[in-house]
C-alpha cells in the first residue's frame, strides 16, 4: 500500500511538473513570435529609413545617388544636353504602364543595392540587356519626331542584339555620359551625395571616446 501510494505521489507530482513545463512553454511562445516578428519589422524600417529606400519611389534623380558609386553617372548626365531636360528614369526604366514600371525599378534596385552592398561592383558598371531593351525604347519614344527621317530610329533592342540593326548609343556614345566610363571617371564631382544618416549625438559619442 505504501509503494502504491508513493507510486501515485510521484506521478502526481511529475503530471503537475508537466502542466506546468506546458504552461511556461505556452507563455514563452506567446511572446516569442511577437518580439521576433518586432525584431524584423524594427530591422527593416530601420534598413528602409537609413537607405532612403523611399526616394526611390519618385523620378529624382538625387535619389540614384544616394550610393557614391553612382556619383560619375550623375555627374556626365547633369552637365550634358539631357540634364536639363530629361531624369534618370526618363531613359532607364519602362513607361509603357505603371506596373511594369515600378517591378522593373524594384527588380534593378534589388540587384544594385545587393551588388553594392557586398562590394561586387566593377570598375566600369555596364548596362545589361533588360536595361538596354529599356532605354532603346526610350531612346524611340523620346525622339519620335526625328525617328520619322531616319531609318535607324525604328530598330528595337531585340532587333540590334540579333544583328538586324545598331542600338542608339552604338554611334551617339557620348550621349549622356560622356565617352569616359569608370568610377574615377569624375572624381571631384560635385554631386548631392546622401547625409550620412548617423545621429549627431552618435557621431559626438564616438569622437570622445577617440579622444
Amino acid at each position: 500500500m505504501i509503494n502504491y501510494g508513493y507510486s501515485k505521489l510521484i506521478l502526481f507530482h511529475q503530471k503537475k511538473e508537466g502542466v506546468m513545463k506546458k504552461t511556461h512553454h505556452k507563455k514563452w511562445n506567446r511572446w516569442l513570435i511577437p518580439s521576433l516578428l518586432g525584431i524584423i519589422l524594427g530591422m527593416f524600417s530601420y534598413i528602409f529609413y537609413i537607405s532612403k529606400a523611399y526616394s526611390y519611389l519618385s523620378d529624382d534623380p538625387k535619389a540614384c545617388v544616394n550610393c557614391h558609386i553612382m556619383a560619375p553617372e550623375y555627374s556626365t548626365w547633369f552637365h550634358s544636353s539631357h540634364g536639363r531636360n530629361t531624369t534618370c528614369n526618363d531613359c532607364h526604366v519602362p513607361h509603357d504602364n505603371v506596373v511594369r514600371k515600378y517591378y522593373f525599378k524594384a527588380m534593378d534596385g534589388a540587384r544594385h543595392a545587393s551588388m553594392f552592398a557586398l562590394r561586387l561592383e566593377p570598375q566600369v558598371i555596364r548596362i545589361r540587356k533588360p536595361g538596354e531593351t529599356v532605354v532603346q525604347e526610350n531612346c524611340i519614344r523620346c525622339h519620335s519626331d526625328l525617328n520619322s527621317v531616319v531609318g535607324t530610329g525604328q530598330v528595337t533592342a531585340t532587333m540590334a542584339h540579333n544583328d538586324e540593326g545598331k542600338l542608339c548609343w552604338e554611334c551617339h556614345r557620348d550621349v549622356p555620359h560622356g565617352i569616359a566610363r569608370g568610377l574615377n571617371s569624375a572624381p571631384n564631382a560635385r554631386v548631392p551625395l546622401a547625409e550620412k544618416p548617423v545621429p549627431d549625438w552618435l557621431n559626438q559619442l564616438t569622437e570622445k571616446k577617440e579622444q
